[in-house]
Order: C-alpha cells, then structure tokens, then sequence
C-alpha cells in the first residue's frame, strides 16, 4: 500500500507594527521571519510589502485587508504565526485573527533586543509588546501559544524548535477537526475498557464510520486468489515480512482481508481503522489480521486493534505530530522492583518500524482456543530502544467530555524474554503517571510513537480541541 505523504505546514503570519517604534525593524523582521519559515519547511501567506507600510499591520484597515488574506487562504492556512518586530498594535493584531474567521493554534512571538542597539532609532520594546498582545488575545477569547523564550531571534535554534513544534500541533488539530475514521466490527464482548461515545467523538469532528465484520467475511470471501488486487496484496505481504512456510492459503485470506479493507477505506475517505481482532475472524476466517494492520500503519494509516477507537484517535495524533508510524500498546507487566519501568505488548499488529526485527507467527495466546491452524499473521519482535512519546485518550460520558494524557520516556535495551511485540519502557515517575490511569479511568491501551511530541500534543489536545488534558511529568534522556 502506499505511504502517506505528509504536505507542508502553512501559517498565516501577521507582522506587528506600531506608529511611534522604529518601522525599518518590521521591514527587517518581516524579511527574516519569511526566510526562517522556509529553511524550516513552512510555507508562509502574509501581506505584501506593498500591500500596507512594510507589510506590516497596524491600523482597522490594514487588519481587514490581512484578515480577508487569510479568509481566502482557509482552506490552506494551519496556523497564525505573530510576530513583534517592535512594541507592535496589539488591537490591530488581534482584529485580524477576528476578521479572519478562522479557528485555528496561533503562535506569539517577539524579537529580542540587542543589547548595543537600544537607542531611540533600534529599540524594540517587543518583550512589552508581547504581554499586551496576549491581553488582547485572552480578552478575544483567541487560545494562543507561546514560544519557549520571551523574546527570541527568529534564526535561533530556540524558536526553530518552537516553530516544528507549533507546526506539529496544527497538523494535529488540523488532522483531528473533520477526521474520518473506521470501526471494523464489534468490540471484544469482554472488553468494557473500550467503550467509547461517538456523539463526544464527533462534537469535536471525529466521525465514526462502521462496518460489521459479516459483510467483511462476505466480500473477502468473494475473493479468488487469481483476483489481480489479491496477487499485488500477497506480494506487498511478502515484501514487508518473511512469509516463507506458510500456507498458501492462510495468506491468501489474510490477501483477501487486505483488499477489502483497503477499499472500505478508500471508498469512505478513511484516515484510519480500529478492527475487531479476536475471536471471529479466527473461528469463521481463519486468519488473525496483525499483518494487515501492521502494513497500514507503517503506511501512516493507523490501524487499531480490539475497536478501540480512542487508541487509534491517540495513534493518529501522535502520528500527525511526528510524521511517523504509531503503535497501540498495552501497559501490561511492572519490570521487576524498580519502579520507573514497565513492560509493554501486543500480540502484535505493531509497524514494523518500531522492532528491531520482526517475524511472522502464529498467535499463540488464541492458539488454545481456536486452533494454532485460525491464527497465522501475528507480526512478533521486540521494540528497539528509542524515546517515545505515549497518549491516552477517553470520551469521558459522564461530564461530557473527552479526556487524555501525554507524556515522554524511553524504551529500554533491558534484557526480556517473551513473545508477540514487547518492549521494556522507563517513565519517570512511573508510578504517579499508573495512579493517574487508574483513578481516572483510562483504559490499559497506550498510543505510542517514536518520536518526542509530547508538548505539541498537550497543546493540541488541551489547548485547541478543548478536552481535559494531563501532561505527565519531563522527558528521560535517550542515548
């Protein structure tokens, strides 16, 4: 299947000025912020240095005019990039992002004063501005975010980070404000845990797509193996895992399963799929879908096992942050005495992208139920050691809300023996973040990514989409 490709992150950018402050530094500061978007991978739609005086904003008018800029580029425009190249017009500023229209993160940033420059002619004053801005801002009821620093130069290694990380929480909010994503069957009858509200889902733009899994056993089944779509999948099977002694026609209906689920997506404009794993499509399929789901998301489409519907929400979060494959994992087993670490696992249907290596095999936790011949297409391996960044997500029926939390930690090079996709994970204040899971009600499912996007995720998730958020403790250092 092919890879998601990830397009550019587009900001609109409004460039601050205000009358009495020196003019020729929003000139200046507007050509650097330009400059720094694009070495940063970020497209920019700002007004032209002829539309107004420098291209700046300052007066009613010049608002309207940047704010009809950006009403024309909605479709294109992620974020609100402000910068204070001076002091700056913190009314003129915040009517733009009203006349706008748009809903979307806003980042606040100010240059910073050089100290052998603060005569009348070069002085800034954006560190004062910045604070009015915001006033200005909260008073509007616009949610913003703030760089790391204060005031920062724009060709800092401090505000390109904030810049990536700003950019990683539009594509968050971006992705999940009109997300389509699929429910393939029932959930497991004994899972309570992932239950969830698609009425909660949906007031924040996630729409729930069902298929019952009769009518995905009824369309494979259609299948032959000499159908063209079933012939190109068995090769993408063969090209993604070691399939050498396997039945043939095990892998066919895992083939089979593939195609069907691939259009079901496609055809309902789909991001990604929650399916039910166990134990239907062993006992009338044959097959367990692991390999299927691990091909989907390492192709960023994340695919979520046991119809938990809010893991994938997390997956897909996590993955649109970072541009890389998420996984479902469960917080399975304490790792000894040591209280900071943990064993996570899965059968698994894990991205081949977070093992060290991986193998096809047969199911061995359903192989006493079913039969070890229904079981064939578990993807097995140990996690390699990396930082990750984890998710929790629940709708939260009660209060009517949704719920989540966030945090970083690594996975471990610790010695462990045992099968499906596990790893060893090190949290700092391990036992405080399983508290919080607990007495919250959170499930034992985690998403988990291999990347550090835990303060975009937080701002995304809290800040923008609105829902309860807790973010867990600092990061761990990876080596």
């Amino acid at each position: 299947m092919a890879r998601k490709i990830r397009g550019r992150t587009t900001l609109g950018v409004i460039v601050g000025n205000r009358g009495f402050f020196p003019g020729h530094l929003s000139e200046s500061g507007r050509a650097e912020i330009v400059r720094v978007l694009e070495e940063e991978g970020i497209d920019a739609i700002l007004l032209d240095v002829g539309a107004t005086k420098y291209g700046a904003v300052m007066t009613l008018d010049e608002a309207k005019l940047c704010g009809n800029l950006f009403k024309a580029n909605r479709d294109r425009i992620d974020g609100i990039l402000i910068t204070l190249p001076n002091f700056g017009d913190e009314k003129a500023i915040a009517n733009t992002i009203r006349y706008s229209g748009l809903d979307v993160p806003v980042l606040v940033h100010a240059f910073a004063d050089d100290l052998t420059a603060m005569g009348i002619q070069d002085r800034r004053d954006s560190f004062c501005g910045k604070m009015s801005v915001c006033n200005n801002l909260k008073q509007y009821g616009i949610p913003f975010t703030l760089t790391t620093l204060h005031t920062v130069k724009p060709d800092s290694a401090s505000f390109r980070a904030d810049l990536q990380r700003f950019a990683a929480t539009c594509r968050v909010v971006k992705s999940l404000r009109g997300a389509r994503l699929g429910s393939i069957g029932a959930r497991p009858a004994s899972f309570n845990t992932v239950r969830y509200s698609e009425k909660l889902l949906e007031r924040s733009g996630i729409t729930i797509e069902t298929l019952d899994l009769s009518e995905v056993f009824g369309r494979a089944n259609k299948r032959k193996e000499n159908d063209p779509e079933v012939m190109r999948k068995l090769e993408e099977i063969a090209a993604y895992v070691d399939v050498k002694g396997f039945p043939r026609d095990n892998l066919v209906r895992m083939a089979s399963l593939g195609v069907v689920v691939e259009q079901w997506m496609d055809d309902n404009d789909l991001a990604g799929a929650a399916l039910q794993c166990w134990t239907s499509m062993e006992e009338y399929f044959g097959i367990v879908p692991c390999t299927i789901m691990s091909m989907l998301s390492s192709s960023l489409i994340p695919s979520a096992c046991e119809v938990d519907i809010t893991g994938l929400v997390g997956m897909y979060a996590l993955q649109e942050a970072s541009g890389r494959p998420s996984a479902l994992l469960d917080w399975n087993n304490n790792y000894g005495d040591d209280p900071d670490k943990g064993v996570v696992f899965h059968c698994s249907n894990l991205p081949k992208e977070v093992f060290e290596e991986i193998r096809m095999d047969y199911h061995e936790i359903l192989s006493g139920t079913v039969g070890r011949e229904n079981t064939l297409g578990t993807i097995q391996g140990r996690i390699k050691a990396s930082q990750f960044t984890y998710c929790g997500i629940a709708t939260d029926d009660l209060n009517g809300g949704i719920a989540a939390y966030t945090g970083e930690g690594i996975f471990t090079r610790d010695p462990l023996l045992t099968f499906g996709g596990y790893g060893v994970v090190q949290v700092p204040k391990f036992q405080k973040l399983l508290r919080y899971i607990c007495e919250n009600g959170f499930e034992h499912h985690v998403s988990s990514n291999m990347s550090r996007v835990a303060d975009s995720i937080e701002e995304a998730l809290g800040k923008y989409m609105g829902w309860n958020m807790y973010r867990h403790g600092e990061s761990v250092a990876y080596e």
